[in-house]
């Protein structure tokens, strides 16, 4: 126990007993105490005109401040865990560590507080005509009780007493969990939150984490319903609510909702659905709907949906196809879901979602029936504008489904619909995963573009070297020149076909010229031609059926690819000279290419009556390439002669060089002992035997 002593100015700690008590020891003061308080070894204590604290054991003691007595009631209280409550200057109640320091911000009271005490997390505080009621949470008052004549305050377990001159009163604490609950009934979210985090802090409840979780919950209900729904889904995904509470709000989506479900909330506490709302304001009740769709994303994934992932999934689903939202309503069905087929699919017909309906099916392995409703969304049996290329879908998914049943069903509708793109199921396959050649082939018997397309693809991507490929590809560009119209743009095609017949060494040359031979395709009959080495009469064939000189001239040249054209040239010149209407031709031929032509053999081929001046400018080309390939063959062995003589120079001088052959001298290579007279010697000096030799320079 602790006292003090006016008269002798000192502070008393007694040990109390059963049957006396006496004075351990005794702490000195400078001025009389008039108040004190005491947590453990520390005593704040207020003089005559200050406050201060004094540690009872060592003595030592600390002023704090100063106070007006005679304008000011003396107030000097526990706070609890080292803390005190002390009537500061200007009307202030200062909290004051043992330490010296403050944690707390003050509370602004009355300057007439007649008492005051601590009840966490409250204070109250005595004036003459009431008691007042304050939260240390927030400084603020929360309650007010008229009461005339109190003398006083004194701290109980559960409470205060409260004493006037003829009467006491008891007041007591209402359990924390009621008053957190009356907060959020009263809709006041934010002081219900405060004051459930700040009671943790300092006197911890049983089974704090359920009571958050409601409370956090209960919480976001009222900001649901005041609309605040961004607080709403924090708060909510915090107090970890179960998914299906919310649910159970909203019509038509509720009803996805098991039978087995049963709410853990009181109606009361989670207020009224939104029926009504949604039946007379649907563009509230829209906002309600995208928060909806806001937490479900939110929580779809997390611990939160384990048990319900089932019925989030289906209430997403519904919430998207009532909401138009195409994208996540494909983002949803594309990809592993828990939807219910027996509930989402007619959803998803409600809302005509004919394309998601297919994704659902194959999201679930149901690929046939996902085909065939995106078949019919593409014939227009259904009407679905959220895809704009259905038909491209469904090539898609049938070149990389795994089926190979299911490819060779709707392969014909695929190639009837469109073969230029339908030929990509085969054409887009993974390369462990294509479908057998010879079965695809038949196939596209009865479709010639497709047919072509994958022919093409076969050689130029495949590189299939099977000359029923090329043979097969080179027919059928020749079928599709000779089938189109007369207005048709048929170089594409041609330029097809004259590149396989020029680059191919796989087809059957006999069998494309038998087919090609009676028809006006007079280049390729030349090409062919050309491959059975009948070259005179492939350039017959361009000179005077396809009358192309500019072809024949550029077919002398491809046909000998990178070997000499000359005897070709000469071929071709011949030709022209056979004709009276092609002598400008002949002198643009000589002229264009004046080193393919030897003068003297030109010259034998000119008619006598042609003048030296009408090919004067091909025989001054011809001379002067002539006598510059001379000259340059003369350089180029003179180069070679220093060449050799500066290698000839490098031998007499290494010949001349004198060498020491020690008795256990090793060769350089071999690193056996030189024993023979002869000997070889490197650049760099190192001996070696004159076999050895040969291995270093080989390389």
């Amino acid at each position: 126990m602790v006292t003090s002593s006016s008269r002798r100015k000192v502070i008393q700690i007694h040990a109390v007993g059963v049957d006396r008590w006496e004075v351990v020891k005794e702490v000195p003061l400078l001025q009389d105490p008039l108040a004190l308080a005491v947590d453990g070894t520390i005593v704040c204590l207020a003089t005559s005109d200050r406050y201060l604290l004094c540690d009872v054991e060592t003595g030592r003691g600390e002023e704090l401040f100063p106070h007006d007595h005679s304008r000011q009631r003396i107030i000097v209280t526990s706070a609890g865990r080292g803390e005190f409550l002390l009537n500061g200057p200007e009307s202030l109640g200062l909290f004051v560590m043992k330490t010296g320091t403050c944690q707390c911000p003050p509370l602004q009271w009355s300057p007439d507080v007649l008492a005051a005490k601590v009840c966490f997390p409250y204070i109250l505080t005595v004036q003459p005509h009431a008691l007042l009621i304050y939260s240390m949470l927030d400084q603020q008052c929360k309650q007010t009780v008229s009461l005339h004549g109190a003398k006083g305050l004194l701290s109980t377990p559960g409470g205060v007493l409260v004493f006037t001159e003829r009467e006491v009163f008891s007041l007591r604490l209402v359990p924390l969990e009621e008053q957190i609950q009356a907060l959020v009934g009263q809709e006041k979210v934010e002081e219900a939150l405060l004051l459930l985090n700040g009671v943790q802090s300092h006197r911890p409840l049983d089974s704090y984490k359920d009571l958050q979780k409601t409370i956090t919950c209960l919480a976001g209900f009222v900001q649901f319903y005041q609309e605040g729904f961004s607080e709403a889904k924090d708060l909510f995904i915090k107090g970890e609510l179960d998914p299906r509470e919310i649910l159970l709000l909203y019509p038509d989506i509720g009803t996805c909702l098991g039978e087995d479900f049963h709410s853990q909330l009181d109606q009361e506490n989670r207020g009224r659905d939104l029926q009504l709302l949604w039946q007379k304001d649907r563009n509230t009740f829209h906002q309600y709907l995208t928060f909806l769709g806001d937490f479900l994303r939110a929580v779809r994934g997390t611990e939160q949906d384990l048990k319900c992932s089932t019925e989030v999934d289906c209430a997403l689903l519904r919430l998207y196809a009532e909401l138009g939202d195409t994208e996540n309503l494909q983002q949803l069905v594309m990809f592993p879901n828990e939807c219910r087929l027996d509930y989402c699919v007619p959803v998803l017909e409600q809302y005509k979602r004919f394309f998601a309906l297919g994704s659902l099916y194959q999201s679930h392995g149901k690929q046939t029936d996902a085909l065939e409703t995106w078949v019919k969304v593409a014939d227009g049996s259904h009407k679905d504008s959220s895809c704009s290329d259905v038909y491209g879908h469904i090539v898609w998914t049938l070149s990389q489904l795994d089926d190979k049943e299911t490819v060779w069903k709707f392969a014909d509708w695929t190639l009837q619909r469109n073969q230029e793109i339908g030929v990509q199921l085969f054409t887009k396959r993974p390369p462990e995963d294509r479908l057998e050649t010879q079965d695809v082939l038949v196939l596209l018997e009865k479709h010639p573009l497709a047919l072509v397309l994958y022919l093409e693809f076969l050689i130029h991507d495949l590189t299939s070297e099977e000359e029923s490929h090329h043979n097969r590809l080179a027919l059928a560009y020749v079928t599709q020149m000779l089938q189109e119209e007369e207005d048709a743009d048929l170089r594409p095609t041609r330029g097809k076909l004259q590149h396989l017949l020029w680059e191919s060494k796989f087809y059957d040359v006999s069998t494309l010229y038998e087919r090609v031979k009676l028809t006006a395709l007079h280049r390729e009959k030349a090409i062919l031609l050309g491959r059975r080495g009948e070259h005179s009469q492939a350039l017959q064939v361009l000179v005077h059926q396809e009358r192309d000189l500019q072809a024949a001239e550029a077919y002398c040249f491809r046909a000998v690819q990178d070997q000499d054209p000359q005897e070709l040239l000469l071929t071709l010149l011949q030709i022209y000279l056979g004709s009276e209407d092609l002598i400008s031709t002949v002198v643009d031929l000589l002229n264009n290419n004046p080193q393919a032509f030897a003068a003297e053999k030109v010259i034998q081929l000119l008619p006598d009556s042609w003048s030296v001046r009408l090919v004067s400018q091909y025989l001054f080309r011809s001379i002067r390439a002539t006598v510059h390939q001379r000259r340059m063959v003369k350089l180029q062995k003179a180069l070679a002669q220093v060449q050799l003589m500066q290698h000839k120079v490098i031998w007499m001088q290494a010949s001349k060089t004198k060498f020491r052959l020690d008795k256990d001298e090793k060769c350089k290579v071999c690193q056996r002992i030189l024993t023979e007279p002869e000997f070889a010697c490197s650049t760099h000096g190192e001996l070696m035997h004159t076999s050895c030799a040969g291995l270093i320079s080989a390389p």
